[in-house]
């Protein structure tokens, strides 16, 4: 595009003949230069930074925490399964005096013997034996 096109000035003879044209401000004028040091912004905040730090802390102080009652657990677990053993044999011997007094009359019955003939020895259920209900 020419000059003469731009200005919508066709009939100039020559560069003399134009008339000056001026760049100027735009109306309201340029928006002001910001000159001043802004430091951006990074990095967390002071408070997320206290915030992740106790949230550190408190879970290193469950976790210790957990790791102490398993042990204690870990600790008392032979206890505890001795205790339920002898309560067993106790249950179990109540038991087997239970099915010789009710079988007694069943020509061939074996009391304590394993009925499904399985092929292996399964542990028995945990938790009290009731030949009341049986």
């Amino acid at each position: 595009m020419t000059e003469a096109v731009i200005r919508n000035n066709t009939g100039i003879a020559s560069v003399k003949d134009m008339r000056v044209l001026q760049d100027g401000p735009p109306p309201g004028g340029f928006a002001p230069v910001r000159f001043a040091r802004r430091i951006p912004n990074k990095g967390p905040s002071a408070d997320a930074i206290f915030l992740g730090a106790f949230g550190a802390f408190s879970w290193e102080c469950t976790s210790a925490l957990k790791e102490k009652k398993y042990a204690a657990r870990r600790a008392i677990l032979p206890v505890l399964q001795a205790e339920e053993d002898e309560r067993f044999v106790k249950e179990w011997k109540s038991y087997l005096e239970e099915e010789a007094r009710i079988m007694k009359n069943v020509p061939g019955w074996k009391v304590g013997e394993n009925v499904f003939h399985a092929g292996r020895w399964m542990p028995p259920a945990t938790g009290e034996i009731r030949p009341d209900i049986w």
